[in-house]
């Protein structure tokens, strides 16, 4: 059997979606599992143990061009399974068109109404999006989802091991969303609280290394722990296998919070405007889930977060005691 999976959203979304690859190919480990991503996140399953390809759609350059000389390659690949996790209408209208024996996704899809299958997408009932996923694949499985997982190549294991010389502490303090990401002098004054003996590395992506340039002078100015700024030089899979043997890594509701479940890395996630009852959850079996200790009438504002607080006081990060965070390291 061909199977085919389709997450086109964003890096978090997808590494979420390992977990139905685990799933599927620990019921069926002789059948091709194939992934479609968006262009960028494809670099998460280099040399992947039981994918045989990434398809990868380009959504830049010529999306609609692109998208439809996908859907040319797909339909060509005649698989027997294609499922869906992607809810936008440009995934619906793909997963209706690709010639799929049987297609699979959820029913708040545009398009949904084409497929051979479908299953409820609800967020708010404190459901995890793993449980949500395993829903589409309860009656070729089970219903118990896997976890999700990714695989650190040699190369990548191999680059970051004269970073592990002593103990460190890893911190993603960036966000896309303004409203999910910590402030950043609440990141200072978590490095001023954390113990001399630990090294601090600082993850994120090219576009983040001005902010963690600015925290590490500003905690450097307050603390002698060491703090280097790897923001822009580590790949993904390398910053997951740095990840996997911290003492601890402080991430926001984002990305890396997903990254460190994926490699069952240590976590301590802080959520701001976001909520855990939305599904999005660290998944590590030491984790932490940092928030605001008490209700807030404005919190959450959003499923995604937003640009800036709508209140004007972001209270829901402000609030939040530096205590909470450096609980989790001991």
């Amino acid at each position: 059997m061909k199977i085919l999976i389709i997450q086109t959203a964003f890096i978090g979304d997808v590494i979420l979606a390992t977990a139905i690859l685990e799933k599927l190919h620990t019921h069926f480990p002789a059948n091709s599992i194939d992934l479609l991503v968006r262009k960028g996140n494809e670099s998460l399953f280099t040399h992947h143990p039981f994918l045989q390809k990434v398809l990868v759609w380009d959504k830049q350059g010529g999306k609609y061009k692109n998208w439809w000389q996908l859907l040319q390659v797909v339909r060509c690949e005649k698989y027997d399974l294609l499922i869906n996790l992607q809810r936008f209408a440009s995934m619906g209208l793909f997963t209706a068109l690709s010639g799929a024996r049987q297609t699979i996704g959820f029913e708040n899809t545009p398009f949904s109404f084409l497929f051979s299958k479908k299953q409820p997408h609800q967020i708010g009932n404190g459901t995890h999006e793993i449980a949500r996923n395993q829903a589409l694949i309860a009656d070729l499985t089970d219903k118990l989802p896997a976890q999700p997982r990714l695989y650190p190549t040699l190369a990548d294991q191999e680059s970051i091991k004269s970073l592990k010389s002593s103990p460190y502490v890893c911190i993603a303090p960036a966000s896309v969303w303004y409203t999910k990401q910590f402030p950043k002098h609440q990141w200072v004054n978590l490095l001023v609280k954390i113990p001399e003996n630990y090294k601090v590395y600082l993850l994120g992506s090219k576009g983040d290394i001005p902010l963690c340039e600015e925290i590490q002078a500003l905690a450097g100015a307050k603390t002698s722990v060491q703090i280097e700024n790897l923001a822009g030089k580590l790949g993904l899979l390398a910053s997951a296998a740095l990840m996997r043997e911290a003492a601890m890594n402080y991430v926001n509701d984002s990305a890396p919070m997903h990254l460190a479940s994926a490699v069952n890395a240590p976590t301590c996630a802080v959520f701001c405007s976001t909520v855990p009852e939305f599904g999005f959850t660290p998944l590590a079996e030491k984790s932490f889930i940092v928030q605001i200790d008490r209700d807030l009438e404005c919190r959450p504002c959003g499923l995604h977060g937003k640009k800036s607080c709508p209140q004007g006081h972001f209270k829901c990060a402000e609030e939040i005691k530096t205590e909470q965070l450096i609980n989790g390291l001991f």
